[in-house]
Parts: structure tokens; sequence; C-alpha cells
């Protein structure tokens, strides 16, 4: 079904309820967690039959500046820097006072949900992601999205909120600037109608829309979608339909290191600590710090639109703080060898290629591409996976104010509509190369919880 917008409500709706929340990812979770402390009447609505979104396929880090957990680590850190990181990556595209707004309160809500919600983050400590200059990307344990969107269901659990789920929201009512409430399907096609006080978008973006991304960003088009396929862009539809100012949706994260053809993440950590990436050729073909967004198109550029990640055991150790890591060398995505020669072999590549780019990497120097290195040199046993590139979610959406609330195209508000996560405009430029790691879980817990805060 398509999502529209109606001018005409049912004479009477099915269900009535304050605050309404589409999408139970992170956004759509915390929303809800920040709505119930002021004691008001919520529903969240799921598509799909537990939620789990995007925020699931991630690897849960939230970066955040100034937290308790970064003082008792001893890092120094402040919004303000963590706002100058985020528009460097991003060559200064995104609009100042969104960039501040969710740097200004990132830290309460990663403090907040560890001390009323009792989720055990700490921070990243042993290896660094390109573009942050200090370590501030707080994890849960397992350093995955599926530990997190579970503890935030977890805590709605235990706060007794209400979560339907097999609910797809299709149609919103609107009379003149205010949303009347929101129609949705579920599995047996039946629909029902929900009035509403305030309506929170938190359904993501629009990556599992082909038509959309087109587009919007056709340089990724063939890209493995590794996203949640219930991203159809549902918000930026009915913001075309509702007259919202919408911006960057250009804009995307990008990942040039999916274990192919297993679909596993493989973490950037293997190359920012020393691995490199090479051709089926067995050769290096661009500076791989400008980081995982950009290695999505790098990648597809080259022949059969794959390559292949080279590291080491050492590397190896650090990596397996993922899960998803652990769950690639179980599944034997990961191949090791004592040797260039028999790793090549393994990964189907010329081994006087691969021994050649191995021995060309730089000690303490700077490469043909301009890449800087300072790690231990690769050593036995040697590591290699293939992978490929892929289009993880976009950043570009609906325009919002400082208090979530959606912005019209003449910067007006909406009486009663807010928006989150990919949802809303993120803080990721108008491309993938303005991707600072994180940016997509910043904006969905910080926007989720602003927007619960104020509705």
């Amino acid at each position: 079904m398509t999502p529209n917008v109606e001018n005409a409500p049912p004479e009477r709706f099915d269900l009535r309820t304050g605050t309404l929340i589409i999408g139970a990812g992170a956004c759509g979770l915390v929303a809800a967690l920040s709505a119930s402390e002021s004691g008001q009447n919520l529903l969240v609505i799921e598509a799909d039959p537990v939620p789990s979104g995007s925020t699931a396929l991630s690897a849960g880090l939230i970066p955040a500046a100034g937290t308790k957990i970064q003082q008792a680590a001893g890092i120094t850190d402040d919004a303000a820097r963590f706002a100058r990181d985020i528009q460097t990556k991003a060559y200064n595209e995104n609009e100042q006072a969104l960039v501040e707004l969710l740097t200004n309160n990132a830290a309460e809500v990663i403090d907040w949900l560890c001390e009323r919600h009792a989720l055990p983050f700490s921070i990243v400590t042993d290896f660094d992601y390109p573009g942050h200059s200090r370590r501030r990307m707080h994890g849960l344990p397992s350093r995955s999205g599926g530990e997190l969107i579970d503890a935030l269901r977890s805590a709605c659990e235990r706060e007794d909120l209400d979560i339907i789920c097999n609910r797809r929201a299709i149609t919103l009512y609107l009379d003149q600037d205010q949303i009347l409430g929101v129609a949705v399907a579920g599995p047996d096609a039946n629909v029902e109608t929900i009035a509403c006080d305030r309506l929170i978008l938190a359904c993501n973006g629009f990556g599992g829309n082909r038509a959309l991304v087109a587009e919007h960003m056709p340089q990724i088009e063939r890209a493995l979608w590794f996203g949640h396929s219930g991203n159809r862009g549902e918000a930026v539809l009915w913001g075309e339909a509702l007259g919202a100012g919408l911006r960057n949706l250009s804009a995307y994260q990008g990942h040039g290191n999916v274990a192919h053809p297993h679909g596993i993440l493989i973490t950037w950590a293997v190359i920012t600590e020393g691995g490199v990436q090479v051709n089926r050729n067995g050769h290096r073909f661009w500076n791989e710090s400008q980081g995982y967004s950009e290695a999505a198109r790098a990648v597809l550029a080259q022949p059969d639109g794959e390559a292949f990640a080279i590291f080491d055991g050492r590397i190896a150790t650090i990596a397996g703080q993922f899960e998803d890591f652990r769950r690639a060398e179980t599944s034997g995505a990961i191949k090791s060898s004592e040797t260039i020669e028999e790793l090549a072999k393994a990964l189907s590549l010329p081994p006087a290629a691969l021994e050649q780019t191995i021995r060309e990497i730089p000690v303490n120097g700077t490469d043909q591409f301009g890449r800087f290195f300072n790690k231990t040199p690769l050593t036995p046993p040697y590591k290699g996976v293939r992978v490929t590139g892929a289009l993880f979610h976009t950043q570009g959406g609906l325009r919002v104010d400082s208090s979530a609330r959606v912005l019209k195209a003449d910067g007006t508000a909406f009486t009663n509509l807010y928006a989150g996560g990919g949802a809303a405009t993120g803080v990721s430029g108008r491309g993938d190369s303005g991707y600072l790691s994180g940016n997509g879980l910043l904006s969905a817990v910080v926007l989720g919880r602003i927007a619960g805060r104020n509705t």
C-alpha cells in the first residue's frame, strides 16, 4: 500500500492515544521511554513481528561527548569538539543548529539510558574511528545493534509501555497543520484507525525503496541493500504530501566491508588498525583511511564489484569484540594462513601481486594514495575476507526544529508532528563522504529523546 495523506478523517477512530510513535527501532523506543516520564498515554506501532529495524543490523555504537563514562575513563571531550568533527567530515554541509542540537544532547541521553534504564554502555577504547578526534563510541558488551534494540525493548517492557507489532502505518489524517491520526494495516490486511494528540515519525529512511534510491542517490543504486527491508520511505513520501521541508536526500551511509556472499558486516577496525583492501588482481586501489562509507563506491568500482580486506591475527583479536566479526569467523568467511602466498590461494588472488602489495605498505610513512601508516606491520597469521559495497541507510529526511517538530517548507512547524532517526534530516552532509561513524544512531537516540520529552 502506498503511504498517503488525507484531509478527511474517519467519522470515528478505532483507537485513541496521546502520543503515537511509528516505528520501534532505537528512535521510537527511546522516544517512548522519554515520553513515559511525563506520565502521558502513548502507543508504539511497529510493522515487524518484533522490534528490530536498522538498529539491529548496526554495531549499536552511539557517539557522545562529555559522558560520565568518558570522564571515568579519563577522556577529555566536549560537545563543541564533537560538532567540529561532524562538520569537518561533512565539509560543513550540515545546518549548524542541528549539529549543535545533537552534540549538545548526546551525553545526557547516554547518561540517562545508563542510570535510569540500566543499559551497560562502555567506550570502544582499543581503536579509533575515522574522523572522531576523541574516543566517544558507546556500545553494549557485544558491540551489536541486536543487543541494543533488545535492551531498549526490555526497558520499555519494564515501564509497561504498549508496543503493537505487525502494524504498518499507511495513511496520515490531517486538519490544516495538525495530525489527527493514522490508519494502519495489519498482517491480514485489515485496516484500523488510531487518533492521536501527537505523532512521532521514527520509521527510518528510504533505503529499501529502490525507486527513491535511484532518484536521489543513483551512484549507489546497484549496491547491496544492507539495511532493513521495512525502510520504505514513508516519512519522505508523507513529507512531500504534507509540504514539509526535506533536506539532503542524497546523503547516505555506505559500507565497503561486507563479507560476500555471506552478508556479514566486517568491522572497519580491520582497516584502521593497519589492514588494507585489494581488488581481485591483488592491488590496492584507494586511501582506505577516508572511511567505510566512502568505501562502498570505491569497492563497487572494482572488477565484479568486490574487494578483499587483508589484515592479521593481531587485528583479528581487536575485531573479535564485535559479534558480527565472530560470526564471520564461524561461517568461514574469514580465511587464515601463515604466509601471504597461502592466503592469496585461499582467496583466489594472484600470490605474487598480493605479496608485492603487502611489501609496499610503508612503515610509519605515507603511501601513494595519501594514507599514513603508523601501526605494526602485518605479521602471520595473515587474514583475509572477500567483501562488497553496501547501502546501509539514508541520511536525508524531514527538517526538524530544536523540539524535533517537523518543519514545513516555509520553515514554520507543524503543530503536533515530530520526527527523528532516519525519518529526519541527519548530519552527514549531502553524499556518502560526510558520514561520521555513529551519525545514524546519534540522530535516532537524541531526536527520539527530545521528541518524547517535548510531546
